[in-house]
């Protein structure tokens, strides 16, 4: 048997264990996470308005309509317009508020939409120029790029609190999802593509960002470390970064991207210019085409070939007389077009 006093606290287990948990995302320290929270909470207590007399509703209704209750009875009832009202109505002014709410957090939270503001209290100056972190989402780890300081570290991010700072994220070979709780809302990060988070800390800290996409066997591993500091502090890690002997090259980045679990928390005093955009653009092992590059070819080809193909013949014949060098696409489509033939 169990004893009387046991029974009574079982259904108190789940708050217990409620009572543990990290609530950092309805208690956040950056401001762009702050507002998430507050349309989280805004948007439950709305929906609360329906959801609670329900549930009261539903308690009574049982209740008095019981077997043996003195309730009214009235079979031919059917109809109540001011209950029709409050049944239709009340949603839909819930919904009209909901949607109004959503679009504009939509467009005021989007996170490519440079900041406006240090706090609820304090503006941001135009003139101000965001702190640049380039994010690479590895197998399973986290790559940090700060280009105007020219350092880098793996599995632990810095950033100086009450700066804008502006993220710039992709991956090295499958989806991943860069997630900060206190910061902001998750953002995926993709292989060739690159994504951007805009976003401030308003509260020195030590706090842990992770990836919020399963992304394989070391997934519940890719956590990083997050620390907020004062100004003074970060320009202080930045010069001991510096220091660091450690140098991110092309050929170091390569090994650093394989599959790896668990790994340790890295500093490089030094990057290869241009690092980020290589890996975006797919071509960080030697005699790799760049994607924009190649992307920029294909587009200058299309676009002669498309200039050719719109020439009159007597034109076209005139350029194949006069022996204009043109790309292979352009003489292909002089041929096809005009029907002519081209001098080499």
């Amino acid at each position: 048997m169990i004893p009387k006093i046991v029974r009574r606290g079982l259904p108190l287990l789940p708050l217990a264990a409620l009572a543990g948990c990290n609530t950092v995302v309805m208690n956040p320290t950056g401001d762009i996470a702050k507002q998430q929270a507050d349309l989280i909470t805004v948007s439950v207590l709305l929906m609360l308005i329906i959801i609670v007399p329900v549930m009261i509703l539903t308690v009574l209704f049982a209740w008095r309509y019981r077997k043996g209750a003195n309730a009214k009875y009235e079979p031919d009832w059917d109809h109540s317009t001011k209950l029709e009202l409050v049944i239709w109505g009340a949603p839909l002014l819930i919904i009209i508020v909901l949607g109004l709410i959503t679009w504009v957090s939509t467009h005021k939270l989007d996170p490519y939409r440079p900041l406006d503001r240090i706090d609820e209290n304090r503006p941001i100056a135009a003139s101000t120029k965001p702190l640049e972190v380039q994010v690479v989402a590895l197998d399973w780890k986290w790559l940090f790029i700060y280009p105007e300081q020219g350092i880098a570290s793996v599995n632990e991010l810095v950033t100086p609190i009450d700066t804008p700072i502006r993220f710039k994220i992709t991956a090295s070979t499958v989806m991943n999802t860069f997630y900060v709780p206190t910061l902001a809302g998750m953002i995926y990060a993709m292989p060739g593509m690159e994504t951007t988070l805009n976003a401030v800390l308003n509260k020195t800290g030590d706090y842990q960002g992770l990836s919020a996409n399963f992304s394989g066997e070391g997934f519940s591993h890719m956590k990083f470390a997050y620390k907020g500091v004062s100004a003074g502090d970060f320009d202080a890690w930045v010069q001991k970064m510096k220091t660091n002997p450690g140098v991110l090259n092309r050929a170091d980045y390569l090994s650093l991207e394989k599959p790896s679990v668990r790994e340790p928390v890295r500093h490089y005093g030094q990057v290869e210019t241009a690092l980020f955009n290589r890996i975006l653009n797919r071509c960080v092992a030697e005699g790799n085409v760049c994607m924009n590059e190649q992307m920029a070819q294909d587009h200058k080809r299309n676009q002669v070939a498309a200039a050719v193909r719109a020439l009159p013949k007597t034109s076209a014949a005139q350029m194949a007389d006069a022996e204009i060098c043109v790309v292979p696409e352009a003489k292909a489509a002089l041929v096809s077009t005009n029907n002519i033939s081209v001098k080499k």
